[in-house]
């Protein structure tokens, strides 16, 4: 099985998260709040296709 869109979307949501701590001081807190929520799902469902890719590697 072909695993490049998964790396792709981890890599994308973990640069999406250090971006949005390492500007946090100059976003507006509308915003900030916004993208931190976003970042922080799309995060976890990263941290779950590295499990579940890890779950389903012998198969």
């Amino acid at each position: 099985m072909d695993f490049t869109a998964t790396i792709i979307f981890i890599i994308a949501a973990f640069a999406l998260g250090g971006v949005v701590v390492m500007s946090r001081d100059s976003l507006p807190p509308r915003i900030k709040r916004g993208l931190a929520i976003v970042s922080i799902a799309l995060i976890a469902f990263a941290f779950f296709l590295i499990v579940y890719s890890f779950l389903n590697m012998g198969t």
